[in-house]
């Protein structure tokens, strides 16, 4: 990876200490080696994390971003391009946010997977919003009143859905709009706790689909601390396409060959989590880094 200069480059302009963290899904298995990577840093003042996420768990965005903020007394996400779902969560720690001309956050509504052996063709997966709104959608299409749209969407949804499984969704936004509310507050503590919970709620409730691209202009709608700073944003993008040549599955050249799936580096050295198909742990290993 031909990073190194760019991450000196970003250093030298913006008098701080990078990190790239890279990772194809957030999970708790990247604690420990982001643990070690940001001790190895010393604590800085002022820490920019050049962020390249497509999602994953909740709680591993949560504690992600906590052990970020706990390394430094000023955090900075500059974000180049994928920062979406759970890696939106994620920067919603940020002091300040970064974000270039392409860069894509999204909702952060939870997800239910499909079981593999349920019958019928229906999707791989649902939305929380998918299950709030069938109500609103029996009254609006249907012209059910409010009621009666209610107490047959909740009839129709146990049916269909194990009802502990609709109490669990229920739990996962109870879950998700705390959490949001937790990171903002690490930098917000001083706005009205309803401002918080707004930007929380927007995320959630806010658009039709999890897969809606949010824009910084959008972010920054919401009352986040987006910056624009153009020079940065460049050097970031250049990050963002050497990442996007050696992280995921999909840049193999066979099904069979193993893949990298996270990053992490600073000036001193990379190191990246190979993934193979025999099913066993994944391992870091020191990366080629110029």
């Amino acid at each position: 990876m031909n990073i190194r200069r760019h991450i000196e480059e970003l250093e030298a302009r913006r008098g701080s200490t990078v990190l790239v963290f890279a990772a194809s899904h957030l999970e708790l298995d990247l604690l420990p080696e982001l643990y070690d990577t940001l001790r190895s840093l010393r604590r800085p003042a002022r820490l920019d994390v050049v962020f390249y996420c497509k999602g994953g768990m909740v709680n591993a965005a949560r504690r992600i971003a906590l052990l970020l903020h706990e390394f430094t007394d000023h955090l900075s996400f500059i974000v180049p391009h994928r920062c979406e779902s759970s890696g939106t969560i994620t920067a919603l720690a940020a002091r300040e946010i970064i974000a270039g001309p392409v860069a894509v956050f999204s909702p952060i509504d939870p997800q239910l997977q499909a079981s593999a052996s349920g019958q019928g063709a229906g999707p791989n997966s649902i939305s929380s919003e998918d299950v709030r709104l069938f109500s609103q959608m029996a009254r609006d299409w249907f012209g059910l009143k409010a009621g009666e749209a209610k107490r047959q969407a909740l009839s129709v949804l146990s049916e269909n859905i194990f009802p502990t499984t609709l109490t669990s969704f229920y739990r996962s936004i109870l879950e998700a709009r705390g959490i949001c509310a937790e990171l903002l507050s690490l930098h917000m503590a001083h706005e009205p706790e309803a401002r918080r919970a707004g930007i929380a709620d927007q995320l959630l409730f806010g658009h039709h689909s999890h897969t809606y691209a949010l824009t910084r202009d959008d972010m920054a709608a919401l009352g986040l601390p987006i910056r624009r700073d153009e020079a940065t944003e460049d050097l970031a993008w250049a990050i963002a396409r050497s990442l996007r040549s050696v992280l995921g599955g999909g840049v193999r050249r066979s099904l069979e060959d193993d893949w990298f799936d996270a990053i992490l580096a600073t000036r001193s050295g990379a190191r990246r989590r190979r993934r193979g198909q025999d099913g066993l742990e994944p391992v870091w290993e020191a990366s080629e880094f110029e």
